[in-house]
């Protein structure tokens, strides 16, 4: 039994090249023919299926993206590949010769490594003090920047100028202004108070690397709230004055509620980026005094850079990468419940 092609008009998706027998006929009964071309090359009749109108109708958005994401694959996939596979070998020192595969080695050798799990503590430690500033504070900036009064755009201005300064020049400052000498210390004498050595005493040095990060990250996370209060119509609040909510109850009846999806935002991106931590202790403290500033990131770098571990340093990474791809899946599912809400 034979079909003869009839589908070779101009609306037609499908080109047919010869008999169809009915091996096409349950192709053609399912609706193949919009996708399909079917050509037959051979007494046999048996069809080899070519999905031209398939790549012809859905390959060109690929072939755009093909550019970057050849060079994202160069620049990131690969060297992650890389990197996960060094992490179970003993690459170091000579850089020269080939990787030993070690298995777990490298992994036992971090569980029992000290100087890993302060710095861990140190990260977790600035983690846990730096997030709940870079949630709150912005926010209340942002409040108090939506306002309708004149010159906000100059404090808007003002407030954002930390996140445009880069880090190094950042870090450079503040490093001047904890010195021995520095101008915090000599307000300090102003009040009668005794110096403080700001970066080379164990208990404060890292909560001196901590103030330049929310420093610069206050203005960066304010412009997140406030593209979230701009979008919160004005109409909520004067049917909550009517109710009797104002002031400070109508941005807690309101404002959180709303602002819900915004604050998880920040909460995680402040979460990974303090996880991610290395310009400020890397301009400000080298990680000392005796590692009491010193991050994980700033250890895989030592251990890379300056031991030339390199398989170890991977190691490093991929636990940093397992935590960050943790934080990642929480703030995925936070995003999911606050949409349900």
């Amino acid at each position: 039994m034979e079909l003869r092609c009839f589908l070779q008009s101009a609306e037609a998706d499908i080109v047919c090249i010869g008999a169809v027998s009915t091996a096409v006929l349950p192709l053609y009964r399912r609706g193949f023919n919009r996708r399909l071309a079917v050509l037959f090359i051979n007494q046999n009749q048996l069809p080899i299926i070519m999905y031209l109108k398939f790549f012809r109708r859905y390959s060109t958005p690929y072939l755009f993206l093909f550019p970057a994401l050849f060079i994202l694959t160069l620049t990131v996939l690969w060297p992650a590949v890389q990197a996960f596979y060094l992490s179970f070998t003993n690459y170091e020192y000579d850089l020269t010769q080939m990787p030993q595969w070690v298995g777990l080695k490298n992994f036992d050798r971090l569980w029992r490594d000290r100087t890993f799990w302060q710095t861990l503590t140190n990260t977790l430690l600035y983690l846990i003090c730096v997030v709940p500033v870079l949630v709150v504070i912005p926010l209340g900036m942002a409040i108090l920047c939506n306002q309708k009064l004149r010159g906000m755009n100059w404090f808007r201005a003002a407030y954002y100028t930390p996140a445009v300064i880069s880090m190094v020049v950042a870090g450079i400052a503040w490093k001047w202004l904890f010195a021995e000498t520095g101008l915090l210390n000599q307000f300090g004498e102003l009040l009668g108070l005794p110096p403080v050595s700001w970066l080379a005493n164990p208990k404060v040095a890292l909560f001196s690397v901590m103030a330049v990060t929310v420093w610069k990250g206050l203005g960066y996370y304010m412009v997140i709230y406030l593209a979230g209060l701009q979008s919160i119509p004005a109409e909520l609040y004067e049917a909550a004055a009517i109710d009797g909510s104002d002031g400070l109850g109508k941005h807690w009846d309101i404002t959180v509620p709303l602002m819900k999806p915004y604050l998880v935002l920040v909460a995680v991106i402040s979460a990974i980026s303090a996880t991610k931590v290395f310009e400020e202790v890397y301009i400000m403290t080298q990680g000392g005094p005796r590692n009491s500033s010193k991050t994980v990131v700033y250890y895989l770098y030592e251990r890379a850079f300056k031991d030339l571990e390199i398989g170890y340093a991977c190691t490093i990474g991929l636990v940093l990468f397992l935590m960050i791809l943790g934080l990642s899946i929480l703030q995925v599912s936070l995003q999911g419940l606050t949409r349900n809400d």
